[in-house]
Protein backbone atom coordinates (compact mmCIF):
# COMPACT_ATOMS: atom_id res chain seq x y z
CA UNK A 1 0.00 0.00 0.00
CA UNK A 2 1.11 3.60 -0.75
CA UNK A 3 2.46 5.76 1.78
CA UNK A 4 2.24 9.37 2.79
CA UNK A 5 6.14 10.50 2.21
CA UNK A 6 7.83 13.10 3.96
CA UNK A 7 9.48 15.98 1.76
CA UNK A 8 12.28 18.10 3.21
CA UNK A 9 12.70 20.95 1.48
CA UNK A 10 17.01 21.65 2.15
CA UNK A 11 17.93 23.21 -0.87
CA UNK A 12 17.72 27.13 -0.41
CA UNK A 13 20.60 29.28 -0.68
CA UNK A 14 19.96 31.08 2.84
CA UNK A 15 21.55 34.25 2.01
CA UNK A 16 20.32 36.63 4.42
CA UNK A 17 21.36 34.64 7.26
CA UNK A 18 24.82 35.16 6.49
CA UNK A 19 26.28 31.77 6.56
CA UNK A 20 24.62 28.34 5.93
CA UNK A 21 21.49 28.16 8.39
CA UNK A 22 20.91 24.86 7.87
CA UNK A 23 23.76 24.07 9.82
CA UNK A 24 23.62 26.64 12.46
CA UNK A 25 23.27 24.55 15.54
CA UNK A 26 20.27 25.78 17.78
CA UNK A 27 20.49 25.85 21.51
CA UNK A 28 21.10 22.38 21.99
CA UNK A 29 23.61 22.35 19.28
CA UNK A 30 21.72 20.50 16.75
CA UNK A 31 21.69 22.00 13.45
CA UNK A 32 18.10 23.79 12.49
CA UNK A 33 18.02 21.15 9.48
CA UNK A 34 18.61 18.05 11.79
CA UNK A 35 15.91 18.98 14.22
CA UNK A 36 13.53 19.68 11.16
CA UNK A 37 14.53 16.03 9.46
CA UNK A 38 13.71 14.86 13.18
CA UNK A 39 9.68 16.12 13.50
CA UNK A 40 9.19 15.12 10.01
CA UNK A 41 10.49 11.64 11.01
CA UNK A 42 8.07 11.33 13.77
CA UNK A 43 5.17 11.87 10.79
CA UNK A 44 6.20 10.15 8.09
CA UNK A 45 8.08 6.65 8.19
CA UNK A 46 9.43 7.29 4.31
CA UNK A 47 11.27 10.66 4.00
CA UNK A 48 13.43 12.29 1.45
CA UNK A 49 15.30 15.75 1.82
CA UNK A 50 16.06 17.72 -1.37
CA UNK A 51 19.47 19.60 -1.43
CA UNK A 52 21.96 21.21 -3.92
CA UNK A 53 24.64 19.10 -5.24
CA UNK A 54 27.15 20.83 -2.95
CA UNK A 55 25.19 20.20 0.24
CA UNK A 56 27.32 16.96 0.81
CA UNK A 57 27.53 17.58 4.74
CA UNK A 58 24.08 18.59 4.98
CA UNK A 59 23.48 15.09 3.05
CA UNK A 60 25.83 13.26 5.27
CA UNK A 61 23.77 14.76 7.75
CA UNK A 62 19.65 14.01 6.73
CA UNK A 63 21.26 10.56 5.85
CA UNK A 64 22.40 9.40 9.38
CA UNK A 65 18.47 10.77 10.44
CA UNK A 66 17.29 7.99 7.97
CA UNK A 67 16.07 10.47 4.93
CA UNK A 68 16.87 9.48 1.18
CA UNK A 69 18.78 12.28 -0.19
CA UNK A 70 17.80 13.59 -3.58
CA UNK A 71 20.67 15.91 -4.62
CA UNK A 72 19.31 18.20 -7.41
CA UNK A 73 21.01 20.36 -10.33
CA UNK A 74 18.03 22.13 -10.33
CA UNK A 75 17.50 22.89 -6.91
CA UNK A 76 19.25 26.11 -7.40
CA UNK A 77 16.91 27.18 -9.48
CA UNK A 78 14.07 27.89 -7.05
CA UNK A 79 11.60 25.57 -4.77
CA UNK A 80 9.41 24.35 -7.56
CA UNK A 81 12.55 22.47 -8.68
CA UNK A 82 12.81 21.13 -5.64
CA UNK A 83 9.47 20.47 -4.96
CA UNK A 84 9.27 18.49 -8.26
CA UNK A 85 12.74 16.50 -7.76
CA UNK A 86 11.26 15.38 -4.48
CA UNK A 87 7.85 14.12 -5.36
CA UNK A 88 9.89 12.51 -8.66
CA UNK A 89 11.59 10.26 -6.03
CA UNK A 90 8.39 8.99 -4.90
CA UNK A 91 6.21 9.65 -7.08
CA UNK A 92 4.02 6.26 -6.32
CA UNK A 93 3.34 7.91 -2.83
CA UNK A 94 -0.35 7.93 -1.33
CA UNK A 95 0.66 11.91 -0.76
CA UNK A 96 3.46 14.25 0.36
CA UNK A 97 3.74 16.08 3.44
CA UNK A 98 6.12 18.92 2.13
CA UNK A 99 8.22 20.46 5.23
CA UNK A 100 10.42 23.25 5.32
CA UNK A 101 13.84 22.70 6.16
CA UNK A 102 14.06 26.09 7.96
CA UNK A 103 11.30 25.76 10.17
CA UNK A 104 12.63 23.56 13.14
CA UNK A 105 10.18 25.31 15.31
CA UNK A 106 6.70 22.57 14.14
CA UNK A 107 5.64 20.62 16.78
CA UNK A 108 5.85 16.88 16.00
CA UNK A 109 2.05 16.07 16.10
CA UNK A 110 1.18 19.09 13.74
CA UNK A 111 3.15 17.43 11.30
CA UNK A 112 1.53 14.13 12.31
CA UNK A 113 -2.09 16.05 12.65
CA UNK A 114 -1.74 17.22 8.32
CA UNK A 115 -0.04 13.33 7.26
CA UNK A 116 -3.30 12.08 8.99
CA UNK A 117 -5.13 14.39 6.96
CA UNK A 118 -3.91 13.02 3.55
CA UNK A 119 -4.24 8.89 5.08
CA UNK A 120 -7.72 10.07 5.53
CA UNK A 121 -8.54 11.17 2.08
CA UNK A 122 -7.81 15.00 2.57
CA UNK A 123 -6.64 16.39 -1.27
CA UNK A 124 -4.66 19.00 0.55
CA UNK A 125 -4.25 19.97 3.90
CA UNK A 126 -2.31 22.54 6.05
CA UNK A 127 -2.23 23.40 9.36
CA UNK A 128 -3.67 27.33 10.69
CA UNK A 129 -2.50 29.28 13.37
CA UNK A 130 -4.89 32.57 14.58
CA UNK A 131 -6.14 32.25 11.49
CA UNK A 132 -3.10 32.08 9.02
CA UNK A 133 -2.33 28.87 7.14
CA UNK A 134 1.17 27.99 7.98
CA UNK A 135 3.70 25.01 7.34
CA UNK A 136 3.84 21.80 6.26
CA UNK A 137 1.71 21.66 3.62
CA UNK A 138 0.28 17.94 2.01
CA UNK A 139 -0.47 17.02 -1.20
CA UNK A 140 -2.55 13.92 -1.77
CA UNK A 141 -1.47 11.77 -4.74
CA UNK A 142 -4.36 13.45 -7.22
CA UNK A 143 -1.27 16.23 -7.34
CA UNK A 144 1.13 14.24 -8.94
CA UNK A 145 1.09 15.73 -12.29
CA UNK A 146 1.19 19.46 -11.00
CA UNK A 147 3.84 18.81 -8.45
CA UNK A 148 5.95 17.18 -11.10
CA UNK A 149 5.47 20.23 -13.87
CA UNK A 150 6.59 22.87 -10.96
CA UNK A 151 9.17 24.74 -11.62
CA UNK A 152 10.73 28.41 -10.65
CA UNK A 153 11.29 29.92 -7.15
CA UNK A 154 7.56 30.23 -6.33
CA UNK A 155 6.80 26.47 -5.05
CA UNK A 156 3.51 25.13 -5.01
CA UNK A 157 2.08 28.38 -3.49
CA UNK A 158 0.07 28.96 -6.79
CA UNK A 159 -1.10 25.26 -6.67
CA UNK A 160 -2.45 25.60 -3.32
CA UNK A 161 -3.99 29.32 -3.65
CA UNK A 162 -5.82 27.91 -6.85
CA UNK A 163 -7.44 25.15 -4.61
CA UNK A 164 -7.77 26.68 -1.49
CA UNK A 165 -11.23 26.10 -0.95
CA UNK A 166 -10.34 22.13 -1.68
CA UNK A 167 -7.66 22.49 1.35
CA UNK A 168 -8.78 20.46 4.75
CA UNK A 169 -7.77 23.04 7.52
CA UNK A 170 -6.47 22.08 11.00
CA UNK A 171 -6.12 24.36 13.18
CA UNK A 172 -3.36 24.73 15.68
CA UNK A 173 -2.26 26.38 18.79
CA UNK A 174 1.24 25.27 17.44
CA UNK A 175 3.09 28.84 16.43
CA UNK A 176 6.10 26.93 14.69
CA UNK A 177 3.86 26.62 12.08
CA UNK A 178 4.63 30.11 11.00
CA UNK A 179 8.18 30.44 12.16
CA UNK A 180 10.66 29.69 9.47
CA UNK A 181 14.50 31.29 10.43
CA UNK A 182 15.66 33.53 7.39
CA UNK A 183 18.12 35.61 9.46
CA UNK A 184 20.10 34.92 12.78
CA UNK A 185 17.63 37.40 14.76
CA UNK A 186 14.56 34.63 14.04
CA UNK A 187 16.40 32.14 16.13
CA UNK A 188 15.18 34.42 19.57
CA UNK A 189 12.50 32.82 21.27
Amino acid sequence: MAEIVGLLLAAGQGRRFGSDKLLHPLADGTPIAVVSARRLRHACSCCIAVLRPEQRVLGTLLAAEGLDVVFSAEASSGMGHSLAAGVAARPDAAGWLVALADMPFIQPDTLHRVAAALADGAELAAPVFNGQRGHPVGFSARWRDALLALQGDEGARALVGANRLSMRRIATDDPGVLRDVDRPEDLAS
